[in-house]
């Protein structure tokens, strides 16, 4: 694109007709940025595309570079990929001389200031574009759910686990029955940082292997949002709320998707956003939209869900995000030595993906399974048993949710 924008505009040559002689006239060149003006320049450059072209930009010339900075060229380019940083009041630079960070408006000379600032915004969009080859799961830990039919056994913190049996019982989330087809239900998940990079969201409805005919407790729909607690007092309260509880209004969503059909299939489902989000808070919420199963036991609708997994890239530590209070602004926190490693892990490191959740380390199991275990009953001194699935013999369970 840069190259298209220099030859076109920037480092074009208008030819001079010929002399009656047929002789060639001098070629003019022109600078775009030095002759027209500056909105018209800044139009041009901000159909920029590729984070490493605005880089590329404010290196063409001394000219170029003064332009690119002084109008804050990357940040514009940010703030119009991503609106929800449009509320980002000032940045802070870590100082690696310094036991606290600075910022970035704190420097006598206004020019600095307005190079570092493209410097991390410049970054900021590097590290994004860069993030696409390299995702990975971003849940951090389950929040709370709008409903539960049977806590702790049918818990949110169940769909953290990606298979639908577990420690010899099943493993899934399942709302309250509801007489309601149109009943919505929300599942809220906290991320692995307070700014990420999502992608895709993938969830798996539950088939009742247990029950006759084996019902698929899917919605009709799903729909995604992002945001950040309200207050501080709010996101201290979360920790203590009961998961069984809901919490949606206890944050602000700065973002939310379309609406994606969901199928009545026992499988993993993708749904992949359009273009990369950024979240600022990171908290998601997962709005379940109505309900396509009915109990045979109790003539309700239920939805159920057996794994969830929000794919993308934290940014943290390179970034950061603090919410100001009461203003909602947000403070962008830079780390410039961070970055570097972190962009170099990014390029180097590849990812993985398959179409199937993966296997449960032993690390993760006892983060995510063995304290609803304990709830549950487990007894220390007794090893659990692990499920065998190609046993299939039937639970003696009575089947209902």
């Amino acid at each position: 694109m840069l190259i298209f924008l220099a030859s076109w505009v920037g480092f074009g040559t208008l030819n001079r007709s010929r002399g009656l002689h047929g002789s060639r006239s001098m070629e003019t060149h022109i600078d775009f940025v030095q002759w027209l003006d500056t909105d018209v320049s800044l139009n041009i450059l901000m159909c920029l595309k590729d984070p490493a072209d605005v880089v590329r930009a404010g290196s063409v010339s001394r000219l170029w570079h003064e332009f690119v900075v002084t109008n804050g060229l990357s940040k514009q380019l940010c703030f119009g990929r991503f609106p929800q940083l449009s509320r980002i009041a000032r940045v802070t630079e870590l100082d690696a001389s310094a036991a606290e960070p600075k910022d970035v408006g704190s420097s006598n000379s206004n020019w600095e200031t307005l190079k570092r600032d493209h410097e991390v915004y410049a970054s900021l969009l590097q590290a994004i574009e860069t993030s696409k080859s390299c995702r990975s799961d971003c849940i951090g830990y389950a929040v709370s759910a709008s409903s539960t039919d049977n806590y702790p056994d049918e818990s949110i913190v169940n769909t953290l686990i990606p298979r639908d049996r577990y420690l010899n019982r099943p493993s899934y989330w399942s709302s309250k029955g509801h007489s309601d087809p149109n009943a919505p239900e929300t599942l809220i998940y906290k991320l692995k940082a307070d700014i990420c990079v999502i992608n895709e969201v993938d969830t798996q409805p539950f088939e009742a292997y247990f029950q006759p005919g084996k019902p698929i407790y899917s919605a009709k729909s799903v729909r995604f949002r992002l945001g950040y607690p309200k207050s501080s007092r709010d996101e201290s309260d979360l920790l203590q709320l009961p998961q069984q509880q809901p919490a949606d209004d206890k944050f602000v969503w700065t973002y939310t998707s379309e609406e994606f059909p969901m199928t009545q299939e026992n499988c993993f489902q993708r749904f992949n956003l359009p273009e990369p989000v950024l979240c600022i808070g990171g908290y998601m919420q997962i709005q379940l939209l109505g309900r396509v199963q009915r109990q045979e036991m109790d003539d309700l609708f239920y939805i159920c869900i057996c794994h969830v997994k929000v794919v993308g890239r934290p940014l943290s530590p390179a970034f950061d995000i603090e919410v100001l209070e009461p203003s909602r602004e947000f403070v962008l926190k830079y780390n410039r030595d961070v970055f570097g490693c972190m962009l170099q892990s990014m390029t180097n490191g590849g990812h993985q993906e398959s179409n199937m959740p993966p296997t449960p380390s032993e690390g993760f199991v006892l983060d995510a399974g063995l304290l609803e275990y304990l709830l549950q009953g487990y007894q220390p001194g007794v090893e659990p048993v692990e499920w065998d699935e190609d046993d299939d013999d039937e639970m003696d369970e009575a089947g209902i949710l």
